[in-house]
């Protein structure tokens, strides 16, 4: 196990391994607690065992594994180096240590740091992608919703309404776009008086037949504006008229008296 000066390169190997059996594992350590320079030795293996220790999944050493150890080393060294060694003298300096053992391991572990480092570049273009693609249909969403309210403005067919109150100036009034085909309708108004806690206004398309159509819920600003854009409406319902009310918030599925606006819508295209 020792040449009676310093331990051999393959035991510390081994050690390092913890791959010896307690027995032989006891006089290393009695040699280690007063040789410094085995234990730079150590330490040297210790720490290309460590970087293979970080990127695989350490398993207990087989059974035969050091003696195979030995055999292959054995082997390698009757191959390359054919003459026996000198003795060298504890006084003279040891030959750098031979590394060519373990670079393929660190070159394993090299390459499994690279795969992690790509791995987590890929994970972070992936979320970017994601956030992009988001983006993008939000944009894509408001835009097309922009592009109804503007179809629904300029429409020849569209109806045109003006909601006005019969009290004296600043009276409220409310304009109305209506296009039954497509069930769209636009509500601006201004000049709203203020409601009372837990009531809201609600607008109403009254059908030429049937019963009224709710048509939104809104609340005037400070300023007493208001709008409904593009509710939910049945397609294809013709309007004769349209009208605000006040009502408890929630909505009403009928309209409370009395009517605050109401206006008579014109034949379309009108």
């Amino acid at each position: 196990m020792t040449d009676g000066r310093h331990i051999s390169q393959e035991d510390l190997a081994l050690y390092a391994m913890q791959a010896l059996s307690p027995g032989e594992s006891a006089p290393i350590r009695v040699h280690l607690a007063e040789c410094a320079l085995c234990r730079a030795e150590l330490a040297e293996f210790t720490g290309d065992l460590a970087l293979v220790a970080m990127s695989v999944e350490q398993q207990p050493v087989p059974e035969g594994a050091r003696q195979r150890f030995l055999d292959r080393i054995a082997a390698d060294a009757a191959s390359t180096q054919p003459a026996p060694k000198s003795v060298i003298s504890i006084d003279s300096p040891r030959p750098t240590r031979r590394v060519a053992v373990w670079i393929p391991w660190a070159a394993v572990a090299a390459l499994l740091l690279v795969s992690v480092a790509l791995q987590w570049r890929v994970i972070s273009l992936n979320k970017v992608l994601q956030l992009q693609s988001t983006q993008i249909a939000e944009q894509t969403a408001a835009n097309a919703r922009a592009r109804e309210v503007l179809d629904v403005l300029t429409a020849k067919s569209a109806q045109h309404v003006l909601l006005t109150s019969a009290k004296t100036p600043p009276s409220p009034t409310a304009r109305a776009v209506y296009l039954p085909s497509r069930g769209a309708l636009i509500l601006q108004a201004s000049n709203l008086n203020p409601i009372p806690i837990g009531k809201v206004y609600e607008l109403w398309v009254i059908p030429s037949s049937g019963a009224p159509i709710p048509a939104g819920l809104f609340t005037p600003d400070a300023s007493g504006s208001a709008s409904v854009v593009l509710p939910e409406l049945p397609k294809g319902v013709p309007a004769k008229a349209f009208g605000v009310t006040i009502e408890n918030a929630g909505g009403s599925a009928t309209p409370t008296a009395p009517i605050i606006l109401s206006g008579a819508a014109p034949a379309a295209g009108e």
